[in-house]
């Protein structure tokens, strides 16, 4: 059997529980209202970012001497592991072959 509560003493309500609604969508920002600039810190204006693009090279040359002549040839550096090169000294015309 239950046991009755004491006449003296009113009987305790229960508390309601809070209905908490949780959503996992956001609401989107308003760019226009949101100006927050970061200027604490370290300097953005100073160095390179990773925007900026690296500077252009220009072409490779291979500096070479001749073989009988003795005069120094710059080419381009080539493309392939065998290549020929030929004096550009008039009188020589001598052909360098390189593996």
């Amino acid at each position: 059997m239950a046991a009755k509560a004491p006449s003296g003493k009113k009987p305790r309500k229960k508390k309601k529980k809070r209905k908490m609604r949780l959503s996992l969508k956001q609401s989107k920002l308003n760019t226009a209202s949101d100006k927050y600039s970061d200027s604490l810190g370290w300097s953005q204006d100073v160095g390179r970012t990773l925007s900026d693009a690296p500077a252009p090279k220009g072409p490779e040359t291979l500096k070479i001497q001749c073989d009988m002549c003795g005069s120094m040839l710059k080419i381009p550096k080539p493309k392939r592991s065998k290549y020929t090169v030929t004096c550009s000294y008039p009188e020589c015309g001598n052909e360098m072959k390189f593996d």
